[in-house]
């Protein structure tokens, strides 16, 4: 689904910005009212290891260590959904997405504030067909909750009949197509009306009708009355005219992430496109702007963005604002450049760790996939068992035009380039000597290798390793990726 006219900038807030950082210090620079939608799907409250980032080894974070339980949840929680609340317009809409583990306290501390009258749903969604709890009901979906106050935006969401359905009620058919008979006539319950009170072809209801005798008259001469053996009449409602079922709080139809799936990732909370397509589609219109402070992967914004509407995404990731920025770059065909963000047209990201001395502070997953991706690579997903080799760079003429730009697509291929990241002021020769073992059985030709700067043993080592093999390791200091050296050193 993709808009048909590009969305214009908001005049209130900056747009088409993705924010890396505390998501509460970013919302809290956030103008009042600026907001017509906000989804978040933050870290759920599982009390097992989470796994925050592309579910490798050295990227998952002890969910305990941060929350250490439901209340330090709730208690990181609460001043962010009060800053959402703040930024929300008053006719805006608000979906906080969670599993079971708390979100029965979520719900109650949504409702203290946005006040309980302003909840709308609770939405549960399919996440799974199945699920291995052999020692109770089985855990397959996550829960939705909905808020808005009065006035906010609603366009109904309808899905396909179900096919059962059809054959039950749509029993009848003529040259215009199938059709089921719905009732024109007034019943007790209803009571009668003097305006509805009358004769018509020689039938008078006992209780009216339900609509007037124009409207009756102009049904017939259309041909969309069907009279019983009894002279009765009732309406004929077509099935090509009926925009379908409206959706229900319960959504079955919209499967999760498969390890096949076009637009999968491998971001262990990755939501489907459809998800976040559904729920901006029902809550926001063209142009509106959509909030998205735990972002992750980028789905919200890429749905967002493909429906016509302005967006902002928050994600205290560096690795994780530079997945989605390349996503809305690939998936999009939008333009990560500050001019034309300024006139309206690409996107920017924001506070990304630029020096050297901020990148020494993060942590060491989060360098390693910030090197990789710098370069032009792919992470491992799986970090144990590397063999020393942190990631994948492939040539653009290994690519296939048509092939996702993912591990899982490419793997096969034979021709690529190991890369090797060290979070060290200095690379050894032991780092050096390390990765050209972990070369041989590869058996590759050339290699990348990202520190913060190299001893001479280490710089000596990779000459001599040319010399003595004929490969070439390429050896990146953190400053000349920064200072933009990458395209004359990988050529």
């Amino acid at each position: 689904m993709t808009a048909t006219s590009p969305a214009r900038p908001s005049s209130i807030v900056d747009t088409r910005v993705i924010y890396c950082g505390d998501n509460l210090d970013k919302l809290r620079e956030l103008p009042d009212g600026c907001v017509d939608l906000i989804y978040i799907d933050p870290p759920f409250n599982s009390n097992r290891t989470y796994e925050v980032f592309w579910g490798e080894t050295r990227e998952k974070r002890a969910f305990e260590d941060r929350h250490a339980s439901t209340q330090a949840y709730i208690d990181f929680m609460r001043p962010r959904c009060v800053e959402m609340a703040r930024v929300l317009k008053k006719t805006g809409s608000f979906y906080y997405h969670c599993d079971w583990h708390a979100s029965h306290y979520v719900k109650v501390m949504l409702d203290q504030i946005f006040g309980e009258e302003s909840f709308q749903n609770e939405i549960v969604w399919q996440r799974t067909s199945s699920h291995n709890d052999s020692k109770k009901w089985a855990h397959i979906h996550d829960t939705i909750f909905f808020y808005a106050n009065e006035g906010f935006t609603w366009n109904p969401v309808y899905l396909a009949n179900d096919p059962r359905y059809i054959e039950k009620f749509y029993r009848f058919a003529d040259e215009r197509g199938r059709y089921r008979l719905h009732e024109i006539i007034r019943t007790a319950s209803m009571g009668p009306r003097p305006n509805l009170s009358y004769e018509y072809k020689g039938y008078k209801p006992e209780w009216g009708w339900r609509m007037v005798r124009e409207k009756v008259e102009a049904l017939d001469k259309e041909d969309r009355l069907e009279w019983s053996k009894t002279g009765r009449p009732y309406l004929k409602r077509y099935l090509l005219e009926q925009e379908g079922k409206p959706a229900p709080t319960v959504w079955t139809d919209i499967p999760p992430i498969s390890a096949q799936a076009q637009e999968r990732l491998g971001y262990p909370t990755q939501k489907p496109l459809a998800l976040m397509e559904r729920i901006i589609s029902a809550s926001s219109n063209p142009n509106d702007v959509v909030l998205d402070a735990f972002c992750g992967c980028g789905t919200t914004l890429v749905a967002a963005q493909n429906l016509g509407r302005q967006w902002i995404g928050i994600d205290i990731s560096p690795t994780a604002c530079r997945v989605m920025a390349k996503r809305l770059r690939d998936v999009c065909h939008l333009q990560e450049n500050e001019k034309l963000w300024q006139a309206g047209r690409g996107f920017v990201v924001r506070d990304l760790p630029w020096s050297a001395e901020q990148l020494r502070k993060i942590p060491p997953y989060e360098f390693e996939n910030w090197a990789i991706i710098a370069l032009g690579g792919i992470p491992n997903r799986k970090k144990g068992g590397d063999m020393g080799i942190d990631g994948r760079l492939y040539p653009i003429s290994a690519i296939s035009k048509k092939a996702e730009n993912r591990e899982g697509d490419l793997k096969f291929m034979d021709e690529w380039y190991p890369i090797q990241v060290k979070q060290k002021d200095k690379a050894g020769r032991p780092d050096i000597d390390a990765f050209q073992t972990a070369m041989n059985p590869e058996n590759r030709t050339k290699g990348f290798f990202v520190a913060f700067d190299y001893s001479q043993d280490a710089l000596d080592e990779i000459e001599a390793f040319y010399r003595r093999e004929h490969r070439v390791i390429v050896a990146f200091t953190v400053s000349e990726i920064l200072e933009g050296y990458i395209a004359r050193k990988i050529g």
